[in-house]
């Protein structure tokens, strides 16, 4: 081997940090933990911030883990596709032994965290999402759009951890917690699908919920989960976990939020599309902050 290629495979096995958090998705494994760091202080009484900084440490390390082995699994038809082409995967930056190592390291060291710091069905909860993520929602994202559905249960998995770190138990709180960011996810998604169709077709991947694509039909399943989303946005407040002001601004999203679904069923194009999109990044956070403040 010449001294030309043992100096190109030193460089190949070093590892940046930007390379560590794009395989790990810094950025939603920090919007992740969010959610269920809101919902752990809004089931608090007083906050413990010891267990809230475990739970943020413990849960970042599971979303951590999730998103690099859905990289590792999918490596190959991220190649395919031009928004992910040049992850740390496939563009070579990152060995596939390095990947394993890291992934299973995260996911072992955030179960241990929520499992044994916190309490055991914490533990469950972040095992659980990390195996129905990994080995249930990321195969299926190439045969069936049913894997939204089934995504959606991991994904919406957060809150309710929040909720049970607290209580140590399943309690109807926690599941409305939960419910409110499971149907979140299908109008949110399905934005996120439409604008990435052309990409994601190149993959494989056919994640709108109708087999027309981009038509009426997809549009219109949008339009209901997200019609769907006010009441079971409001649900918490019938149960008294929050109060009116909560009430207004989840209102006043939901508002807005069927207003860009209505648009996108009327046009049918990307740009609408994308619109909802931004604004599903904006409605989650905001409704979980005005539960949180208003119980505060």
């Amino acid at each position: 081997m010449s001294t030309e290629s043992i100096n190109k495979n030193k460089v190949n096995n070093k590892l940046s940090l930007r390379d560590v958090a794009a395989f790990c998705k810094l950025r939603l494994a920090t919007l992740v933990v969010m959610s269920a760091a809101f919902c752990f202080i809004l089931a608090s009484k007083t906050i413990d911030y010891g267990q809230l900084t475990l739970l943020i440490i413990g849960g970042f390390l599971v979303t951590a883990s999730s998103n690099g082995f859905n990289q590792i699994i999918e490596r190959d038809l991220d190649k395919l596709m031009s928004r992910t082409q040049n992850r740390p995967l496939p563009s070579g930056r990152m060995s596939l032994n390095q990947a394993f190592a890291i992934a299973i390291t995260l996911g072992i060291l955030g179960i241990i965290i929520l499992w044994l710091f916190i309490n055991p069905l914490s533990g469950l909860l972040g095992t659980l999402a990390l195996v129905l993520y990994t080995f249930v929602y990321t195969p299926m994202k190439q045969k069936t759009p049913l894997a939204v559905f089934i995504g959606a249960f991991p994904g919406a998995i957060p809150p309710l951890l929040g909720y049970v770190a607290v209580s140590g138990e399943m309690s109807i709180a926690a599941v409305l917690v939960f419910s409110v960011q499971f149907m979140w996810q299908f109008p949110h998604f399905w934005a996120i699908a439409w604008v990435l169709d052309d990409d994601y077709k190149k993959a494989g991947f056919y994640l709108l919920p109708s087999r027309g694509g981009r038509d009426k039909s997809s549009a219109f399943q949008v339009l209901i989960y997200t019609l769907c989303l006010l009441p079971v946005s409001l649900m918490p407040i019938v149960f008294n976990i929050s109060g009116s002001l909560a009430t207004i601004i989840i209102v006043l999203c939901g508002i807005a939020f069927i207003a860009q679904a209505i648009k996108l069923y009327r046009k049918c194009d990307v740009k609408s599309a994308q619109q909802l999109m931004f604004g599903s990044f904006l409605y989650l956070p905001i409704v979980q902050i005005a539960l949180m403040i208003d119980k505060i």
